[in-house]
Formats: C-alpha cells, sequence, structure tokens
C-alpha cells in the first residue's frame, strides 16, 4: 500500500512557533455525487490513513498530506445540499464517514468535524450570496479551521473575543483555544461578540494580517488534530464573510450535527481499538493456564468478553445511523418535535459511542495481555485517544436530559454541545 509521503520531513506537534497557512488546493476538489460513492472514497481512504497512524501518533507528526487527500476527495463537501452542487448526502452517511475514517485515525477524523459543524450554520444562518460564496469554496475544496473555544472564560460560551464594525469590514481581537484543524485551514471561523452584543462568525482568511497558529496542542491524546492557538490582533474581516450565531434561537438540528460527528468518532475508535485486540489475540497473545487451551483466541472467558464488546459496538453503531435518520428529519421539517427527536437520539448514541469507545480500548489490554503494553505496538494511542476526545462534552449530561424529557416532558437545552 501506498503511503502518502516521507513521514520523517513532517513538522511536528506542539511548537511555540507560528505555523505558516497551508497553500490552497492548485486544482479544484473532486465532487461526490451520491451517499454510496461517499462511503466508498472514505473507505479507500482510510485504508491508507491507516498505515502510518500509529508512527503519526507516535512522533506527533501532522497529517498534513493525508488532510489534503481528505479534501481533495470531496468528502467535505458530502453535506452540501443538492441546489449549490453538493451531494446533501444523509446525515446517517456523513457518521458512517467519520466512523469508518476514526477507525483508522480518529485525529484525521477529528479535523473536519468544525467544518463540517460550520458548513451546517453556513446552510441555516447566512443570506443567499454568503452560502453561493462559502459553499462554492467548500466544494472547491477550502478548508474550514475553527476559532471557537476560549481557554481562560469562565465557562464555554463566555466569549471575550470581540468583533467591531470598521467600515466595510470588521475587526476581531482576542484568543482562541482548541482550535482543531486551525493549523491546516484554508479559512479560520472566529466565534466573537459584536457591537450588538450577539455571537457571529466572522470567516477570516487563514494569512489575514494579525491572525496567528500556534502549533501548541500538548495533549497525551488526538495528538495530532491540527489544533492549537490562536491570537487575534486587528484581524479584518468583510462583513460580507460575517454569519449570525442565531442557530440556536430557533428549532434547528445545528447541536445534533455537531454532536453526531463526535458520536462517530467514538464509535470509530471503539471499532479500531476491537479490531486491533482481535489481531493481537489471535496472533500474540498467550492463553491462560486456568483455561486448558493452547490459544488464546479457544478462552472461554477471552471469547465471553469480545462478544460482550462486539454487542456493544453494533448497538452504538445502530444508534448512530438512526440519530443521523433523525438529523435528516429534522432538517426537511425543522418543529420542536423532530428537533427533538434529533437531538434526544444523537445523545443516545453519544452515550453508547462514549462508553463503547472506553471499554473496548481499556479492554484490549486485559484481553492481549501484557505484551500489549509494549511502547512497539503503540496500542495505548486508542485508549488515549478515546480518554481525550469523550471528553469533549461531559455524557453525565446527556443522561440527564434523555431521562428529564422522558420523565418530565423537558426539552434539552439547544447549544452545540446537545
Amino acid at each position: 500500500m501506498t503511503v502518502l509521503s516521507d513521514p520523517s520531513h513532517r513538522p511536528r506537534v506542539n511548537s511555540p512557533e507560528p505555523f505558516a497557512p497551508r497553500s490552497r488546493p492548485s486544482t479544484p476538489a473532486h465532487v461526490i455525487q451520491s451517499d454510496a460513492e461517499a462511503i466508498a472514497v472514505a473507505k479507500r481512504l482510510a485504508a491508507t490513513f491507516a498505515v502510518d497512524a500509529s508512527l503519526r501518533d507516535r512522533e506527533r507528526l501532522l497529517p498534513i498530506h493525508e488532510i489534503d487527500a481528505f479534501s481533495q476527495s470531496g468528502l467535505w463537501g458530502i453535506t452540501v445540499p443538492k441546489a449549490y452542487g453538493g451531494a446533501e448526502v444523509s446525515y446517517a452517511t456523513l457518521a458512517e464517514v467519520i466512523r469508518i475514517v476514526a477507525q483508522a485515525d480518529s485525529s484525521i477524523a477529528q479535523i473536519p468535524q468544525n467544518h463540517l459543524a460550520l458548513v451546517a450554520h453556513v446552510i441555516l444562518d447566512a443570506t443567499e450570496v454568503q452560502k453561493q460564496d462559502l459553499l462554492g469554496l467548500v466544494l472547491g475544496g477550502l478548508r474550514f479551521g475553527n476559532a471557537f473555544s476560549e481557554k481562560g472564560s469562565s465557562n464555554v460560551v463566555a466569549f471575550q473575543t470581540t468583533v467591531r464594525t470598521v467600515g466595510d469590514a470588521v475587526v476581531a481581537n482576542g484568543q482562541k483555544f482548541y482550535t482543531t484543524g486551525a493549523l491546516l485551514a484554508h479559512i479560520v471561523p472566529i466565534v466573537a461578540v459584536g457591537d450588538d452584543g450577539k455571537l457571529w462568525i466572522a470567516f477570516a482568511d487563514r494569512d489575514a494580517q494579525g491572525l496567528t497558529v500556534i502549533n501548541d496542542w500538548s495533549s497525551f491524546g488526538q495528538r495530532t488534530t491540527a489544533s492549537g492557538s490562536i491570537l487575534l490582533d486587528n484581524v479584518r474581516v468583510p462583513t460580507s464573510r460575517l454569519v449570525p450565531v442565531a442557530a440556536f434561537d430557533r428549532p434547528t438540528a445545528a447541536g445534533a450535527i455537531s454532536q453526531i460527528i463526535q458520536a462517530a468518532i467514538d464509535t470509530g475508535i471503539a471499532a479500531g481499538a476491537l479490531a486491533d485486540t482481535i489481531e493481537f489475540v489471535r496472533t500474540r497473545s498467550r492463553p491462560w493456564i486456568d483455561s486448558g487451551k493452547e490459544r488464546a483466541a479457544d478462552d472461554p472467558l477471552t471469547i465471553s468478553a469480545v462478544g460482550d464488546l462486539v454487542l456493544r459496538l453494533h448497538a452504538a453503531e445502530a444508534l448512530l445511523e438512526r440519530a443521523g435518520r433523525a438529523i435528516d428529519v429534522a432538517l426537511a421539517d425543522p418543529t420542536e418535535t423532530h428537533v427533538n427527536a434529533a437531538g434526544l437520539a444523537t445523545s443516545e448514541a453519544k452515550v453508547l459511542s462514549t462508553e463503547v469507545a472506553l471499554a473496548a480500548t481499556n479492554k484490549l489490554f486485559e484481553l492481549a495481555g501484557t505484551r500489549s503494553t509494549l511502547a512497539e505496538h503503540n496500542l495505548d494511542r486508542h485508549w488515549r485517544n478515546a480518554r481525550t476526545h469523550t471528553l469533549h462534552d461531559p455524557v453525565r449530561w446527556k443522561y440527564f436530559h434523555i431521562g428529564n424529557f422522558h420523565l418530565n416532558g423537558v426539552a434539552p437545552p439547544r447549544h452545540p454541545w446537545n
């Protein structure tokens, strides 16, 4: 299988130096035409991404060439509506695409998460002219990063970054963190408080003066998600690229769209860990002496444990598809009933995907045995990735919102984490 490039020449994660913007694609991205094509392309790319996934994680090598191949494949534009030239795939298909990629490399699968959520916001909140502009860029292969979260604020929605109007532009100032994908983006959408006190998204060019992305992501998991810090020093953005954050002021599927991508990543992590568990037990593990078996794969307790994980994984995959279908309904007819159903179905998928990701990545070592912990195998990356990514939003609140709706009829709040 062909490796995309020599990994030894790639930049590593976690450097104090500003990261230079990536060039825009020299040729337009492929435009995917159908759900079936999207799945086929995802499987082809995932096979390539898996080749050096462990090496990239171990050495903290950024997946620069993989991300170029990913966005040029057309998969970053599959949710663009048919009216604007896209395939407008089902969200069940999108979830499956992300799950397939995450099974191969969960860091790569996370990088388009904000891009895809922002595409949804453009569709829901932008003007017709803005849709033509921004969705056209997406279909052409341009990648959105994100400048959303702020590390030092009192909570995730207490924004201190501002945009103020200056003539025919806005000027952004502030600091951002957890900027997944921003290092390798072509456009960095900035979430900030406007002159009117409302939230806006300013779609800034990655190479805009005053916009500095620092490659300082240092987490033990999801190491190569092209994240880090962003400094915004009087960054000018044309008002034509200013989109309101309005999708949560009315019933929309915006929150569920963001969440289903997260659930798909965790489901993929679980699938990758389980596949490696099965392979290791079959080929390297020794049977426990009390089993009386010659092969670890014949140990009845190991067989039972693998069966339990397979069942839980399949349940998570089923809930993921169900949530995608519910999102499709909510997009087609965004009533309170349909939007709540989509949000709750996605919460259920998020809970189960979190549980199976943590269970599978932990059980791997119990079933595969002590030798599976050797650094040469780097199997701990599965647990590190699951533990890190599942912290994105607390599933303990998912249980609460699901129970509160079914017991008391209280709909969950609308925001990007529900």
